[in-house]
Order: C-alpha cells, then structure tokens, then sequence
C-alpha cells in the first residue's frame, strides 16, 4: 500500500492480512496458556480479550494524526514499523512456560512422543463441552459482527445522531467491555475452580444480559438510552469468551491445544459472516432503518439465548477432558 496503492493491491493486501493474522488468537492463547496450569486459565484469557477491547478506545484514534498532518501512507508506515518492533520484542522475550508441551531438540524424537500424546481430532470435536461452546460462540459472535460493522450507522441512521457523534459513541460498548472483562477477569479463576461446569456460569449470567438489551430496545424511545443499553449488552456479552477459551484448553491434550483453539476460533469467525449479511437483509425489508436494526437486535438476542442454553447442557470440561484421555489411552501408535 505505501509503494504501490491501488484497488487491487488493497483488497489483495487486506486478504493476506487476515490469512496471516487468523491464526494469531489461537497461538497467543497457546503461549499464554502454557505459563497458567488449566485452573488459573480464565484470568490471563480475560487480560487477553480486554486488550483487544482497550486498544479500540486507546489505539484506533492513533492512526488519525498522523493521516491529517503527513497523509494516508504514514499511518501504514507506523503500522508496520509497530508491527516490526513487536515481532522483535516477541522474539527476544518469549519463552515457552511450564504448562505447555514440552519439545526436546530432536525433531525425531519429538514426534516420536506426540503419536503416543495425541488423541483423536474427532474425538476433541465431538465432545460436547466443544460442540456447546462452539454454539454459544456462533450464537454470540454475530452480534460481535454487528456491532463493529453496522453500529455507526445504527447510531446514525436508526438513532439519528450525526456522523461525528456516532463515530464517537462507537467506542462505548468497547468501553463497557473493557470494564467487565477488567472486573471479571479476578473472578472468573474462582468460576473454573469452584464449577464442575464453567462454562454455564458465564452462559447464564451472559444470556440474561443479552438477551434483555436486545428485547428491549424497540420499547425505549429515548436515542441515549438505547446506546447505553446496546453498550451494556454487548460489554457485558464479552465474558463469554475467555471462559469459552479456558474450557476449551481443559479438554485437549496440551500438544494439541493450538490446533483445538485455532478449529473452533476459526469456525466461530465465520458465523461472522451471517452477522453482516443479516442486518442489511432484514433492514432492506424493514419499515424503516431504525425499526430493522431493533429487528435484528432482537433475532441476535434469541440466538444468544439458544447458545447459552446449549451450553447449560452441554459444557462440563472435567468430564470431556476424562473421555479424550479414555481415548488416547486408546490411541494406537501413529494413528491420531
């Protein structure tokens, strides 16, 4: 973009962006993960989300000065510059910890142990602590969807605010979530330790909130009001993911905590997709634009009260992670 910007290069620049960055949360978690044993896994997963939280509020204005005084090029000049001092920093700092898989120098000899640590993939997929989390994850992440895609123009259009207010107000579901992800990220360890089920926990207490922000907002008439309540449901919807993560990383083999993570990161990313096709279907239809995203509000909100009753049935790591370790005690040699 900074040597040879046009159309083409963008969109071909943006998808190799996303090629190279998916597997990015994944990995991190991985990381994280190894210095935490699997009971102290939630509060470090919500240190982990809040930061993607924070750096909406406190990073996404950076770029603007530096487009307004030197021009669009240098904000991709800084990006990148940013990108090569944390490569560097990544790579002189981290280490593996003591809770993750463990390699040895001999490449024969490391995967001579993983054919024996290894479980099934199909095994770790068909459990139901993965299936239930991965429907709450497809159930929530649409809304995550709309919210960084169509909420400017919700406030806009829906609310009527102006451009500069609805650019503004962007930032405060971010805001609510960093917030609760800052308060629960001390009590959600004592969640993990103190349920056999975690996940139902945060699937209970997120459900609630959702769902009655979303089934709400055709009900209130002031345009304040309904960002607040917009904010407040999405902010405090967030919880849901680091527990979602932490039960995960319980029910897989260490070895293959990665791949597991990345599988069902990857899947829950595409439920994005109906996230940002369905807010223009169903206001297209609409009455009009306000009448239609409060429509989609509300499908969102029973979508997410369907996950987490999934998950209130389904979720229970201690027990999966028993049947996966059944089933690698099972596992022939070289066959996972």
């Amino acid at each position: 973009m900074i040597l040879a910007a046009g159309f083409a290069v963008l969109i071909g620049s943006r998808l190799l962006l996303g090629l190279f960055e998916g597997p990015s949360s994944a990995l991190i978690h991985t990381a994280v993960y190894s210095w935490h044993p699997v009971e102290k896994r939630a509060l470090p997963g919500a240190l982990i989300t809040s930061t993607a939280a924070l750096s909406k509020i406190v990073l996404a204005p950076v770029p603007n000065y530096p487009v307004v005084v030197y021009g669009w090029r240098s904000a991709f000049t800084a990006m990148c510059a940013a990108g090569l001092v944390w490569v560097a920093l990544w790579l002189t700092t981290r280490s593996p910890g003591p809770y993750g898989a463990q390699r040895t120098t001999d490449p024969a000899e490391d995967r001579e142990d993983d054919t024996t640590s290894r479980a099934r993939w199909f095994v770790i997929f068909h459990t139901p602590t993965f299936l239930g989390a991965l429907a709450a994850a497809f159930s929530f992440y649409p809304l995550v969807s709309v919210i960084l895609t169509w909420l400017p123009s919700y406030f806009e259009a829906g609310l009527g605010h102006s451009r500069i207010e609805a650019g503004t107000m962007f930032g405060f579901p971010s805001m609510v979530a960093l917030v609760v992800l800052s308060a629960t990220a001390f009590s959600g360890d004592r969640l993990m330790a103190r349920a056999s089920a975690p996940g139902s926990i945060g699937g209970s207490c997120w459900a609630r909130a959702c769902w009655s922000a979303a089934v709400t907002l055709p009900l209130i008439g002031t345009p304040g009001l309904v960002v607040a309540v917009v904010s407040m449901g999405y902010g405090l919807g967030t919880v849901v993911f680091p527990l979602l993560n932490a039960a995960i990383s319980e029910i897989c083999p260490k070895e293959q905590l990665a791949g597991t993570l990345g599988v069902f990161l990857a899947l829950m990313s595409s439920s994005g997709i109906v996230g940002r096709y369905l807010p223009g279907w169903i206001i297209d239809r609409a009455q009009s634009p306000a009448s239609g995203y409060a429509l989609t509000f509300q499908f969102l909100g029973v979508a997410v009260v369907a996950g987490a009753i999934a998950v209130l049935l389904t979720v229970h790591p201690p027990r999966d992670a028993r049947r996966v370790q059944s089933a690698l005690d099972l596992t022939p040699r070289g066959k996972v």
